[in-house]
């Protein structure tokens, strides 16, 4: 797509030498009113023309030469795409006399190969200060091919693929058992399994991954290792949850909720599948979660394993049809899709439960539901935001959001709580008149805001003690200062007796339990990062939380730590001047962190943290060895520069600028304005931008100049600077944007405002459409690569959260 943007952008820029701002205009009130329901913006944004002769002119291409160019650029990304390693997981080795501590697995692409790959890599107890250790990547796999014949998947894969944005192919994730080293993973259209340490020790080559065959039909989704035995895994397989056994080859189904009929309108439920608003707009790839024990069942060596599921029913949920990519198959795919005020699917949290013999055999399954159901007990809850179980399997815990996204409730659920699934309302009651009357839902936290929550995945739960009624926990919490901070909270769980065989009907507050304590851990105008993936990591025995956060800059991520049982000092741990993403090993000894700035390529360092053991707050990173050294820049590379500026709001913004590569003293260019905007994505940071946004860097060797900036409504800023654009949608941002252009101008001298092009993808695609009808005497020609461009059919969740209910909109309101 970018050939032909750049290509548009060479013949419409060549033509606007003598163009006037009015032969561009597109001044249609009633289109401005349909769109945001704005008034028309005032004319004081009016650009005055450049003399021509002042005009910088971008030469003009073919389209061989523009495919000249676009191929030379996509070539030099590959000099600079270093396919860093990922997905981290550390196993401490015991031999104490061994000249290694760790072996250290990740999933990346050696050198010379197209796919991702299990690798390992051995870091040494010793290293010598004087010299710099690279770490061999090793390969786990023997002549392994993960990427199916011919890079087809199934259209299950296919679409978990775009909902994840994976463009690399081979293993993409794994499963592992740390205890017996078992990793258990997806490739070629199947599932395999290999195991390296556990009690059969390390192994010294590479290894083939056994094949786990299958009766089922379809692909196999989503594969778990069972936590309490990994003899055991489980998949999703035609939209149903089942379990198999890897020793013995034993398959058994058990949801039964999806009929494995060709027709959508027929077939609308599934039992531990996240639908697609849940993976599109919160994250959430799984629907259902192991419980980390097992219950043992009488003396003869049987015991039962559950998994927590939603079951979804789609029934009422509006079908579109969407043209097959393959246009020669002359078909349509169809979809269950939400349009914004339509109805969302029906939801409801149940157990899996099966028995297994001394053996190993599974002799019963059985399905189990609330004792009530979930629409009675949690009338107001829209979306099961996330779930899982606390370590000691006392508690199944969800995170429940109501559908304007404005209150989150922290649940516990206990087993008890939950019935078999019976045939008639007589055995119905029977099942309830055995649950215990202390059996109850607990609602151990709550967040509310009036502008919306930005899910995460940062909950830790610390182990209750025995006959203890009170549950302490970390979590994070933006809603409580407006930036993200993390919290100890100790909630008192206290039983009011409920007979859940009477009818129910759910006070205000039920199930809400008081808050014995809660403990700032972190604060100020800063963030602790939540979002896409990131993580705490808590050490128990030094009462020690490791976080990720932007408190020197919001320009920069740093991992850092802070004490949770005496709450102060907060100590970064990361090297200033760049951003960091880490990870950190199980025993808190080493962490890993992949860096870059905006002038240097990305590195995968490896860190060991020394010091006083009676000081563990203050112990000091110490370079150890390097997992992946910085690439040299192609030499046509120039990296952007960032700026900043302070709006007539009084709010201080951030942008970067990637300046034509041949500026001429006295000559103005056109500038093409990048934009997102939306909530969720943060533009202008100092990473690395020559990968994903060469095509930038590309433009500006055109003798374009490019600008981008993050308005109000981009993240890392806080709630109230990404909420900013709630019910006004492509306002207030296109208003910062054009305030921005203007300082770029004023600053660097070389930016034409009368020729400004506005290009963007998805909100950035609908902030283009905004920025030509409401500011048509700024911008000219636009890319709007697929645009959310009306809330009536923008993506679900963000229409919800950002705009007022649909019965208060007007038209595209």
């Amino acid at each position: 797509m970018f050939h032909l943007v750049s290509h548009l952008l060479d013949r419409v820029f060549a033509s606007w030498a003598l163009c006037t701002d009015r032969s561009f205009s597109l001044n249609s009130e009633g289109a401005e009113r349909m769109a945001t329901g704005a008034p028309t913006s005032d004319r004081g944004d009016a650009v005055e023309m450049e003399d021509p002769a002042s005009r910088f002119q971008v030469q003009k291409h073919s389209w061989d030469g523009l495919r000249s160019i676009i191929h030379g650029s996509r070539k030099n990304s590959g000099l600079i795409v270093n396919k860093a390693p990922h997905d981290f997981q550390f196993v401490q080795k015991t031999d104490e006399s061994g000249p290694h501590s760790h072996r250290l697995y990740y999933l990346g692409m050696p050198y010379g190969s197209r796919e991702n790959s299990l690798l390992y890599s051995e870091i040494p107890r010793k290293v010598r200060k004087e010299a710099l250790l690279l770490l061999s990547w090793r390969q786990m796999l023997d002549h392994f091919q993960a990427t199916p014949h011919h890079g087809v998947y199934s259209r299950e894969e296919e679409l978990l693929r775009e909902r994840k944005r994976l463009g690399v192919f081979g293993i993409t994730s794994y499963d592992f058992h740390g205890e017996s080293g078992l990793f258990l993973f997806q490739a070629s259209n199947s599932l395999f399994h290999c195991r390296d340490g556990g009690k059969n020790g390390f192994m010294v080559s590479p290894m083939k991954p056994l094949e786990i065959k299958t009766q089922c039909s379809g692909p196999r989704m989503d594969p778990k290792i069972c936590p309490a035995d990994p003899a055991f895994f489980s998949f999703i397989n035609n939209s149903d949850l089942w379990v198999a056994n890897i020793e013995t080859g034993e398959e058994q189904r058990l949801t039964f909720c999806h009929k494995g009929l060709s027709s959508v309108l027929d077939d609308p439920r599934s039992a531990g599948v996240a639908t697609f608003v849940i993976q599109e707009e919160f994250d959430r790839f799984t629907g259902y979660w192991w419980c980390p024990t097992a219950s043992w069942e009488g003396s003869e060596g049987c015991k039962t394993l559950r998994i927590l599921y939603e079951e979804v029913d789609e029934s009422e949920v509006e079908i579109i049809h969407v043209p097959s990519p393959a246009l020669e198959e002359r078909k349509t795919d169809s979809y269950r899709y939400p349009r914004t005020g339509s109805k969302n699917p029906k939801i409801a949290l149940k157990l899996a439960e099966f028995q297994t013999d001394s053996q190993g055999k599974i002799v019963l399954t059985q399905e189990k539901e609330l004792v009530q159901p979930f629409s009675t007990l949690f009338p107001k809850v829209e979306y099961i935001a996330r779930a899982g179980w606390t370590r000691d399997g006392k508690y199944a815990w969800a995170m429940f959001l109501d559908r304007p996204q404005q209150r989150l409730q922290l649940v516990l659920l206990p087993p008890a709580l939950f019935i078999p699934t019976a045939e008639n309302e007589e055995q119905r009651a029977a099942f309830a008149r055995a649950v215990p009357r202390s059996a109850q839902p607990h609602v151990v936290y709550e967040e509310v805001t009036d502008v919306w929550i930005n899910v995460h995945d940062i909950f830790y739960p610390f182990p209750q003690p025995e006959g203890e009624d009170e549950l302490c926990f970390i979590r994070a919490n933006e809603c409580k200062t407006g930036f993200c901070h993390l919290y100890k909270v100790t909630a008192v769980l206290k039983p009011r007796g409920y007979d859940w065989t009477q009818p129910f009907s759910p006070g205000e507050d039920e199930f809400k339990c008081p808050i014995k304590e809660e403990i700032t851990l972190t604060s100020g105008e800063w963030e602790v990062l939540a979002r896409h993936g990131s993580k705490i990591w808590v050490n128990e025995e030094t009462k020690l939380v490791y976080f990720q956060g932007t408190k020197d800059t919001p320009l920069e991520h740093h991992l850092y730590v802070v004490s949770y049982e005496s709450a102060g000092e907060i100590v970064r741990l990361t090297t200033p001047g760049f951003s960091h993403s880490c990870s950190m090993s199980q025993n808190f000894d080493m962490f890993i962190s992949h860096y870059s700035s905006v002038g240097t390529p990305p590195c995968v360092h490896v860190y060991k943290l020394s010091g006083p053991d009676d000081d563990p707050l203050h112990k000091q990173p110490r370079f150890w060895a390097s997992m992946m050294e910085a690439a040299s820049c192609p030499p046509d590379y120039v990296p952007p520069e960032i700026f900043h500026f302070h709006t007539r709001s009084d709010v201080q913004l951030y942008g970067m600028i990637y300046k034509p590569h041949a500026v001429q003293p006295g000559k103005k260019h056109p500038t093409v304005l990048f934009v997102y905007g939306g909530p969720q994505v943060q533009l202008v940071n100092n990473s690395f931008k020559g990968i994903k946004y060469l095509r930038l860097n590309t433009l500006a060797s055109l003798g374009y100049a490019v600008v981008v900036i993050d308005g109000r409504g981009s993240c890392q800023r806080g709630l109230r600077f990404e909420g900013a654009l709630k019910n006004q949608m492509g306002q207030v941002e296109i208003e910062d944007q054009v305030e921005g252009l203007h300082f770029v101008a004023e600053k660097y001298g070389f930016i034409d405002l009368s020729r400004v092009a506005i290009h963007g993808w998805s909100y950035g695609g609908f902030l283009s459409l905004m920025g030509l009808i409401h500011k048509p005497q700024v911008f000219k020609p636009h890319g709007a690569e697929p645009p959310s461009s009306l809330p009536a059919t923008a993506d679900p969740r963000m229409a919800s959260g950002c705009t007022k209910p649909r019965q208060q909109l007007s038209v595209g309101g």
